[in-house]
Parts: structure tokens; C-alpha cells; sequence
């Protein structure tokens, strides 16, 4: 009898023993394989209707699953769409998903390696599965804010940064979409919707332009130029540096003009200060031509540019110095010395490389996502800043700041300014070589700077694609004030 009961134990024990090691293996070291298993249709279809976490915003689901009739028990919906559409990016079951919603899918669905026991529990309980909640770093009254600041019809992107610790406060782009469109379970309302999307010149659906479009960065990549010249040794904080009207190159029919606007126009020679304060082109080139390619494409590096692969955690675009040209001729060197030719940037590399100079030259890892959470509330990760890269050392960055303070107290952003409040900044005209209807010439219109520029809290970056010099001197400056007012006062 006892032997009986003995063989009956054992018997229960091994089965529990196989069925708990058939679910761990299942669970934790197959998953990843049979998820991504392109016949897998069954999973497919159970990700796009399950309980999915939220993603949050100050406490509030600027994305979640709700209860259907359909199907699909579930179904994502958004809020405020249109404001957060860059960031979340959408999850449909007729695309995939993108943004967060891709970038943070394994916390989101409770697939995470680090989840393996609440899936367990899940199995045993028969508990409906859940996803944990995503917490973004955005700050939605600067959010809402800087969307507010960027004209429909025009266009454009804005990043706000804390330097020290990377994390994005606010990060919004025009135009936008309603991304609730996408999540739709409506396969003739889905490809409406997408045929009618993708007809929106300068959207991007899968994700914000600020971390995924470049642009031409034009004369903010003076700050890379002027890192490049003190590292050199062949220059200091007293240097005298020409400045011609234009520069010319022996053999070709060709002259790089000095910036029309600010008092460039009112030396042949100019200090660092002077030079950075009305951002005259000719000093820079003749820099960029000192020193030679390598050199700036070294310091550029170190910002971040040519950097392949970042995550924030959504992949970023890259930004390249020189471009595609390879090795550069004079005339291709001293355009490319002021961000022009095929230099390309997004709007976070920028943020980054001015974050850099205010945080000492240490460059934080951008990130966005601020908690990780249980269903049940508990803490499963939360911002850690990481430094990405020494960009320049600290006397360097502390001498530009000087310099960009100036370019704000004496020089061409002085509607950037705060009362009370010493900013550093950088405007740039990156010229595109086109005409609006009304004969204007178009540009990329630049702003990025920092503040308090002794204590540096935030970053702004903007920039308004395709405008008029009048239009984007409106739109950068002056709004960077108004972010740089609204952050300070929180």
C-alpha cells in the first residue's frame, strides 16, 4: 500500500516536473522563436488583440487596449493622438507596430525575459495576461507647448533635453496624424486611412522626423568646427581669425560668401566671439581647410555623427559628416565646414551635440522612457543615465559656452534670451537653393541652445524646414525663450 502511494508520488511529480518544464522552455528559452516564426499567424493575431500595457505620460495613458465586441478581445486606442504620434507610433494589425509601441513590445505584451514568472503564474491561474506599462520621460504641458509652437502648413520639429541625464522632456513634430486610424480592425477603413496618410507631404507615419528625418544643420555646426580648432592646439581662446567677404580657390569659378546677415560684413578679421556671435562662414571654413577633413570628421564623430546605431529606445537615424562625397575637395570642405553640401543631422543629433557642451562635454544617452511597470505596480526598471561618449573636454565646453552666451547677449539669437537668466545658444541658415512662390529663398532655419548656461537644466532644438530667413527668425529664437521660461519655472 505504502509502495503504491510512494509510485503514485512519484508518478505526480514527474508529469508536474515535465508539464512545468515543458511551459519553462515554452516560455522562456522558445519564445523568442516561435513568436517571430513568420508562419505563426496564430500568434500574430493573438499580439494584436491582447491586453497590451499602456503607454503613459504624466500618470496618464496616452495609449491603451480596450475591451472589443469584435474578435479581437482588445483593441489599442490613443490620446491626444496627434500630439504623441512621433513617439508612441501605432500598432495595427494590418502594419506591425512602430515607435514604442514596437521598440518596448516585449514589456508591453509581458514578453520579456524578465517576465517569465508572471507568465507562469498566468498559465496556473488562468488570469487574463497582461502587458506592463510604459512611462515616457515627456513632460506634457512642454509637449503640448512645442507642438503648439510649430505652424500647420509650415512644419517642423522641436526637441527639449535634459543634458544631464539624456532624458527627452519634449520631442514633437508637424505634421502629424491621428493614429488611431492605423489601429483600426477595419481592413477597408486601414487602407483608406493609409492612402489618404501617405499623400501628406513631409509626414512620417512609423515615426517622429525629429529622431528619424536629417537635415542640412548649416551654421549650428560651427560648435563642431570650434571644438575641432581648440583640440587642435593650433588655436585658443584669442586666436584672430580671417574673415573675408568670400573665400576663393585657386582654378575654379567659384567663392563661398560670409553670412548676409549680422555685422559679418564689418571686418576682414574677427575673434572666435565675433565670429560665433554673427555666424560668419569664411572664419570656419578657413578652419575646416586648416585643419583638414579629418580632423572635423574626427570631432564630429565624437558628437555623434556617423554613429550607425542608437536606441532611445526606438533606433535613430543616423547624422553624417561629410556625407556620401567621401574625400572632399577645397570647395566641398569649406561648405561642408558649415553644414551645408551633404552634411545631414536630425534634431536629436543636434540636441545632443549642444547637451554635450553643456553637461562639461559628456555626452548622456538620449532616452525616453522613464519607468517600467507591473500590472500590479511594481518597478520593474527606471531611467539609469548612461554616458554615451566624451564629446570634447571640459574646459573646451566651457569655453563655447562662453561663446554661445554671447551669440545671445551681443550676436544675432538675442530673442532667445531670459530675463534674469544666462542662455547659450546657436542659430543656423542652411541654404537650399530653391524659391517660394514668392521668390524667397528657402532654407533649413536652426536654433539649439541651453539654459541656465551656469547650471544647465534643458536643452531646446528647432528646427522649421524649407522657410524664409524672416519666417525662421520667428520661429526659432523667440520660441526657444518661451521653452526655456516654461521648463525653469517647473
Amino acid at each position: 500500500m505504502n509502495q503504491a502511494i510512494r509510485n503514485s508520488w512519484i508518478v505526480a511529480i514527474a508529469l508536474f516536473a515535465l508539464l512545468f518544464g515543458s511551459i519553462s522552455y515554452v516560455q522562456f528559452f522558445a519564445v523568442d522563436s516561435l513568436n517571430d516564426n513568420p508562419n505563426n499567424n496564430r500568434q500574430l493575431v493573438k499580439s494584436f488583440c491582447s491586453d497590451r500595457g499602456p503607454i503613459l505620460v504624466d500618470g496618464h495613458a496616452i495609449a491603451a487596449s480596450v475591451p472589443t465586441n469584435t474578435d479581437c478581445k482588445f483593441q489599442r486606442t490613443y490620446n491626444d493622438p496627434l500630439l504623441y504620434a512621433g513617439l508612441t507610433g501605432f500598432f495595427s494589425k494590418f502594419s506591425g507596430q512602430y515607435g514604442i509601441e514596437w521598440a518596448m513590445r516585449d514589456q508591453l505584451t509581458g514578453n520579456s525575459n524578465d517576465a517569465f514568472f508572471d507568465r507562469i503564474a498566468q498559465v496556473f491561474t488562468g488570469a487574463q495576461p497582461q502587458g506592463r506599462s510604459v512611462e515616457l520621460t515627456i513632460d506634457s504641458t512642454i509637449q503640448k507647448m512645442a507642438y503648439d509652437m510649430i505652424p500647420d502648413g509650415i512644419g517642423g520639429s522641436i526637441v527639449v533635453q535634459n543634458p544631464k541625464t539624456g532624458a527627452i522632456i519634449a520631442m514633437v513634430s508637424k505634421p502629424s496624424y491621428d493614429t488611431n486610424l492605423m489601429a483600426t480592425h477595419d481592413k477597408t477603413a486601414f487602407d483608406a486611412s493609409m492612402a489618404k496618410l501617405v499623400a501628406i507631404p513631409g509626414i512620417d507615419l512609423f515615426g517622429s522626423p525629429a529622431y528619424r528625418e536629417t537635415y542640412a544643420p548649416g551654421s549650428v555646426f560651427k560648435i563642431i568646427d570650434t571644438a575641432a580648432a581648440l583640440e587642435s592646439g593650433k588655436y585658443n581662446k584669442d586666436s584672430i581669425l580671417p574673415n573675408p567677404a568670400e573665400l576663393t580657390f585657386p582654378g575654379i569659378n567659384y567663392a563661398l560668401p560670409n553670412y548676409a546677415y549680422g555685422q559679418c560684413f564689418t571686418r576682414d578679421k574677427a575673434s572666435f566671439a565675433f565670429a560665433l556671435e554673427n555666424s560668419c562662414n569664411t572664419p570656419f571654413a578657413s578652419i575646416a581647410l586648416d585643419l583638414g577633413q579629418d580632423a572635423i570628421s574626427a570631432q564630429a564623430e565624437k558628437f555623434g555623427f556617423n554613429v550607425k546605431s542608437l536606441n532611445f529606445p526606438d533606433s535613430v537615424g543616423p547624422s553624417r559628416f561629410p556625407g556620401s562625397q567621401g574625400t572632399l575637395d577645397g570647395p566641398g570642405l569649406a561648405q561642408s565646414a558649415i553644414g551645408q553640401l551633404n552634411v545631414a543631422a536630425t534634431p536629436l543629433q543636434i540636441s545632443m551635440m549642444t547637451a554635450a557642451i553643456a553637461n562639461g562635454g559628456k555626452q548622456m544617452a538620449p532616452n525616453l522612457v522613464k519607468t517600467v511597470r507591473t500590472p500590479d505596480l511594481k518597478t520593474v526598471s527606471s531611467l539609469t543615465p548612461e554616458v554615451l561618449r566624451q564629446s570634447t573636454t571640459p574646459e573646451i565646453a566651457a569655453q563655447i559656452t562662453d561663446w554661445m552666451v554671447s551669440v545671445v547677449d551681443n550676436g544675432i539669437a538675442s530673442a532667445a534670451a531670459v530675463p534674469g537668466v544666462k542662455v547659450a545658444a546657436k542659430t543656423g541658415t542652411a541654404e537650399l537653393g530653391q524659391l517660394d512662390d514668392a521668390g524667397n529663398s528657402l532654407n533649413n532655419s536652426w536654433f539649439t541652445g541651453f539654459a541656465p548656461a551656469d547650471d544647465p537644466q534643458v536643452v531646446v532644438t528647432i528646427v522649421m524646414p524649407r522657410v524664409d530667413v524672416a519666417t525662421g527668425a520667428q520661429l526659432t529664437s523667440p520660441n526657444a525663450s518661451k521653452l526655456f521660461k516654461a521648463v525653469l519655472k517647473k
